[in-house]
């Protein structure tokens, strides 16, 4: 069988298709593609679909950022899951209605390609939060204008730190009973899991992906009160500081250079080194939340293109944990760019591991799962 998934962000998509070969075996990628700059979803996707032996296509999986505290499973696309995804559009106007128009797009592709409409499966981002205690889960305000309203942390990134946990588990059979384990996804956005044998307790975004941690263009967490002050002093709406935290703020808007910590680790600028010691310095303040969240972790697991690829950054998030314990192996770290492996010395009390993650293997294998559900 081959599945095909849909990655969706706001302005760019990842496309795959994996075939499965039975229950036995993990599905394995045979085809992928990512593009940029705002893609027609119908003519994307018929190009890439065009490509496939579309005879042995048996469903579609699409990638929502928000599921609210509704959809906390995979659920295939009908009707109803369509009128609740509009509605979830208020709290994650950037990423559920481009999600809507993949799926739109790929029922329609489906039917050209093999004269009939797979099933189109939402797998949610969320979805691995939504059941984070309450004490981590609301802020504290007036349930009137909080949980009542929906104004509470919803967590994102739940498909990385997810796969992060199960390739964790597959890594180290011996250990996994137990674990605590510490998930840092770092790319263009980033957040921080801290997960108690594999239920998440804690993260560091909450009603947005605003909130938590330097971002490429994100602020992270930023006092609320500063939104009406800017929006004063600056004349503008909240809104439109909302969207200088969003786009023009982060790594991009401390160093006036670059969104990309790769540009800015060479730039030799004050504020572009500020800007990176800022990054780390905020992701080392949610390492020491979530330990202290967890009692305590026995592993450390890096992801995402910042968290696989740039041991630098790795080292300075990780060396003042000499504390807690934590060694790092300068060699294994060094070497470990876009690939599996442990970068902690022998000696090290916390296991610190570098793992890939693949959110289209976790959207395929929810696709699947439904492709093999009877009709009916």
């Amino acid at each position: 069988m081959l599945v095909l998934t849909v990655n969706s962000g706001s302005s760019s998509v990842k496309l795959a298709a994996y075939r499965s070969a039975g229950r036995a075996e993990p599905p394995s990628r045979v085809s992928e593609e990512h593009a940029g700059g705002s893609p027609a979803p119908r003519d994307t996707l018929r190009a890439f679909v065009g490509r496939l032996d579309t005879s042995e296509l048996v469903a579609v999986g699409h990638r929502v950022v928000h599921g609210g505290t509704r959809f906390v499973e995979p659920v295939q696309v009908d009707e109803a899951v369509e009128a609740g995804l509009h509605e979830l559009s208020e709290l994650a106007p950037l990423h559920n209605p481009v999600a809507l128009e993949w799926i739109a797009a790929a029922r329609e592709v489906s039917r050209e390609a093999c004269g009939a409409e797979l099933p189109q499966v939402a797998v949610f981002d969320t979805a691995f939060f939504a059941h984070l205690p309450r004490i981590a889960a609301e802020y504290a305000l007036p349930a009137a204008a909080g949980a009542k309203l929906g104004v509470r942390r919803y967590g994102f990134h739940g498909l990385a730190h997810e796969a992060m946990w199960r390739r964790w588990r597959d890594r180290n059979p011996q250990r996994h009973r137990g674990t605590r384990l510490i998930t840092l996804q770092l790319g263009g956005g980033c957040s921080i899991a801290a997960i108690d044998r594999g239920r998440a307790i804690d993260t560091t975004m909450g009603f947005s992906p605003l909130e938590g941690l330097v971002m490429a263009t994100r602020s992270g967490d930023v006092d609320p009160a500063a939104v009406a002050f800017l929006a004063r002093r600056l004349r503008v709406s909240a809104d439109r500081v909302i969207e200088i935290m969003n786009e023009e703020s982060g790594l991009l808007g401390v160093s006036g250079v670059s969104s990309d910590l790769r540009v800015l680790l060479h730039e030799p600028s004050e504020a572009a080194q500020f800007a990176v010691e800022l990054y780390c310095y905020r992701a080392r303040k949610a390492v020491g939340a979530a330990l202290a969240a967890l009692g305590g972790c026995e592993g450390i697991a890096f992801g995402g293109g910042v968290g696989e690829h740039m041991p630098e950054i790795r080292e300075r998030i990780l060396a003042p944990f000499a504390w807690a314990g934590v060694e790092l192996d300068k060699q294994a770290n060094d070497a470990a760019r876009g690939t599996e492996a442990s970068i902690s010395g022998p000696r090290s009390a916390i296991r610190v591991e570098v793992i890939p993650v693949d959110e289209e293997r976790a959207i395929a294998e929810a696709a699947l799962r439904f492709a093999a559900q009877p009709a009916g």
